[in-house]
């Protein structure tokens, strides 16, 4: 049996073979990803003031604990959060759950979350002082277990992270060819024996590129494990750095970015098949099967955890909100508009600036014909894993040491840079998605009618492309909204977002302060759901 001759990526027009357009996409994309990654460079520079310590301090037993719990958080992290977020997109796409427009968009609003938010809010429900137990209370029930510690860590962060997993997927289950499934349904393979060996493989690289934004999240994440108690990385670093041993983070953080590779090479081998993915000739996503009995049951799954992430958080809120002491100003900690102002302002030029950044690397990387240009794809995704207080680190060193007239004279550049470094992947992902599904025989009728390469792109492919550039800036608007430890350390004296009013007020204890920015973060963060879901139904 021949091997179909799908048509080639569209990059292979885009770009040529070999020729002076595909070699100059190529050098501008990793020009770009080196600009990326450089200020990391200087975690080096800081490492090698340990000189000889550095074998004993890798080696010590307090930084291989740090190390085993980090892997293992993010490990269980990402099993579950792909546990939920498969079953949750072939529910909402290809069976026929009730009000599945409704929970499509349930099941997406948890990303809109900060998870260290969700943390606050799970610990003042089901804390040693929750609200919870105090409900419980009358009933003689005075104690309820623990939420803090690992497990309570990895429940938060899956619930808050498992999107990436659900809206992956769910775009792959949408351009899925379903003849392939009904053909195998014809030659009498059940229901489950067709997902198994006819969807699943064709979804597992939409799968695996979720499970990445996962395990970096969960890798990088600061704010979740600290409230809820489990020293991981982040949290080690920041206290090794706090301490002045600045050799030491920075080691710390070398061995987190080694993790963060192993991450990155595990997950070219799962989604190594995208390449050969081809377009769908218009019947894509359309299998459907039935519940049965379990219809209505099965909305418990959505509901249930859509009530968990958001609904409990939001409550929390609210009650906060009419706590006596309570305001838009009291004792110093009044908020203001501006932080919200000033927070979707800094989104906005990080989402703008990473789109410039992601089209020609999320372009070249669709063809991926090269070591080179492979590299440039992947080199974004070391800035997403790096957490936010070690890039914040990094780039403080750096432009202390080398270029003090940048962070004396340009902290919202320097900010936009920082968010840059750590978000561009995600549109790069998005971007090289979208180009892949691009049918490339509109690309060569475009060009037999006499446009050049460059007019081309504009008419045919740009156009086509949209979606996934919306949903790129949309997903960069959205995590430089709840981007903390990075805001924290690199803003401009006197520059307030909603999430350092948060932090702020956190620390003062004054938590009815933090009700109405947390409203507005999450507010905020909805709509730029709202955006991504949108495009989601445009492709």
């Amino acid at each position: 049996m021949s091997v179909p001759d799908w048509p080639a990526p569209i990059t292979d027009r885009l770009d040529g073979s070999g020729d002076l357009g595909g070699r100059a996409v190529t050098a501008i994309a990793v020009l770009l990803a080196f600009l990326l990654v450089v200020p990391l460079a200087w975690l080096f520079v800081q490492t090698a003031t340990l000189g000889d310590q550095i074998p004993a301090l890798l080696t010590s037993a307090t930084t291989l604990a740090v190390l085993g719990r980090s892997v293992a958080l993010v490990a269980a992290v990402t099993a579950a959060s792909v546990l939920v977020g498969v079953p949750l997109a072939v529910l909402t796409v290809q069976s026929n759950l009730p009000f599945k427009r409704f929970w499509t968009v349930a099941a997406a609003l948890p990303l809109a979350v900060p998870s260290y938010l969700g943390a606050f809010a799970f610990i003042s429900a089901f804390g040693p002082r929750g609200a919870f137990v105090d409900l419980l209370a009358p009933l003689g029930i005075e104690e309820i277990p623990s939420v803090f510690g690992f497990w309570g860590a990895a429940f938060v962060l899956t619930i808050y992270t498992y999107p990436y997993v659900f809206l992956t997927t769910r775009a792959s289950l949408l351009s899925l060819d379903a003849s392939l499934v009904e053909a195998a349904r014809t030659l009498n393979a059940g229901r489950f024996e067709a997902f198994r060996r006819v969807t699943l493989p064709q979804i597992a690289p939409g799968i695996a590129a979720g499970a990445l934004l996962v395990a970096l999240y969960a890798l990088a994440d600061f704010g979740t494990p600290a409230f809820m108690r489990v020293q991981v990385f982040t949290q080690f670093i920041y206290s090794r750095f706090d301490a002045f041993q600045q050799g030491y983070a920075a080691l710390l953080s070398l061995q987190l970015l080694a993790v963060t590779a192993v991450v990155l090479f595990l997950e070219s081998k799962i989604g190594a098949d995208d390449d050969g993915a081809y377009e769908s000739r218009g019947n894509r996503g359309k299998f459907g099967f039935d519940l049965g009995v379990f219809r209505y049951p099965a909305m418990l799954l959505p509901a249930g955890i859509g009530l968990l992430a958001v609904g409990l958080p939001i409550g929390i809120f609210t009650a906060w909100l009419f706590r006596p002491g309570t305001g838009l100003a009291s004792d110093g900690m009044a908020f203001e508009w501006a932080f919200a102002t000033n927070s979707v302002q800094v989104a906005v030029l990080a989402a703008v600036a990473s789109l410039v950044v992601a089209l020609p690397i999320g372009l070249r990387g669709a063809n991926a014909d090269s070591r080179l240009s492979r590299l440039a794809e992947r080199a974004p995704y070391v800035g997403y894993a790096t957490p936010g207080i070690v890039l914040a680190l990094a780039l403080l060193w750096f432009t202390l040491d080398i270029a003090p007239v940048v962070y004396r004279n340009y902290g919202i550049p320097l900010l936009v840079f920082a968010y840059v470094v750590r978000f561009s992947s995600q549109a790069v992902g998005s971007i090289r998605t979208s180009v892949l599904q691009v049918d490339s025989r509109l690309h060569e009728a475009a060009r037999t009618l006499g446009r050049s390469r460059l007019q081309t792109f504009r008419a045919v492919t740009l156009p086509l492309i949209v979606p996934g550039v919306a949903t790129g800036a949309a997903l960069v608007f959205l995590t430089t909204m709840k981007e903390l430890p990075a805001t924290l350390m690199l803003r401009p004296l006197g520059f307030e977002t909603l999430v350092t009013h948060i932090w702020s007020v956190r620390e003062t204890g004054a938590y009815g302060q933090a009700a109405i920015p947390a409203l507005v973060l999450v507010v905020i963060s909805a709509l730029s759901m709202g955006v991504i879901l949108h495009q989601e139904q445009r492709t």
